[in-house]
């Protein structure tokens, strides 16, 4: 199970002043996109899972995930989550040819529980939704692993903090309270970016 607290900032000033503040705590910066996949029938999201491939900085690697019966409330997010290393070029062709996908990946765990639990059937194969583009800048803050997103959908630019969390009642307060010492105004997330992808609009 992933915990999350994610809080979504409105627009791409306080975004950018943050990220300012934070920028002494700054570790790295990822550049990752996100691709989806379902069957025609939409299997998996009419479950509440999602499969996708994760790209990082210009295929340097990539990452096949599902994640299953998300919940979100009050900006904590908790949602079931499987990863694995995927040969990034394997992955492109994934994307190139979605239907193929099930058979270039037979060997993956995530893939066999997709067949399994879901239903999918090598026959009937995949499809590609499409995805967006995210832009991460991590940090290192108070022993807690920050992540500042800009998230570039099709239809528009969210913006998001994030920290994975074992005890997210306690750091959801402790962000809160950097962000409110800055007069950086937020809003709990209501939706995961895969939620937001498909729904076509920002929240």
């Amino acid at each position: 199970m992933e915990v999350e607290v994610k809080l979504r900032l409105p627009d791409s000033n306080f975004h950018q002043k943050l990220s300012t503040i934070l920028s002494p705590f700054h570790t790295t910066t990822l550049i990752q996109e996100n691709i989806f996949f379902d069957t025609t029938i939409s299997k998996l999201s009419s479950n509440f899972a999602a499969l996708r491939l994760r790209f990082y900085n210009l295929d340097s690697y990539c990452i096949l995930s599902l994640k299953a019966k998300p919940i979100m409330s009050d900006g904590i997010s908790r949602v079931e989550e499987q990863e694995e290393p995927v040969d990034p070029r394997i992955g492109r062709m994934c994307v190139a040819e979605p239907s193929q996908l099930l058979g270039l990946l037979e060997s993956s765990k995530i893939i066999q529980r997709v067949r399994r639990e879901y239903g999918v059937e090598e026959s009937e194969g995949l499809v590609c939704l499409g995805g967006f583009r995210n832009v991460r800048q991590v940090f290192d803050w108070k022993g807690l692993k920050l992540e500042l997103d800009e998230t570039i959908y099709d239809f528009g630019t969210s913006y998001e903090i994030e920290c994975e969390s074992k005890e997210p009642e306690k750091d959801k307060r402790l962000i809160e309270g950097l962000l409110k010492d800055n007069g950086i105004e937020f809003s709990y997330s209501e939706a995961n970016k895969f939620a937001v992808f498909r729904s076509g609009k920002l929240p």
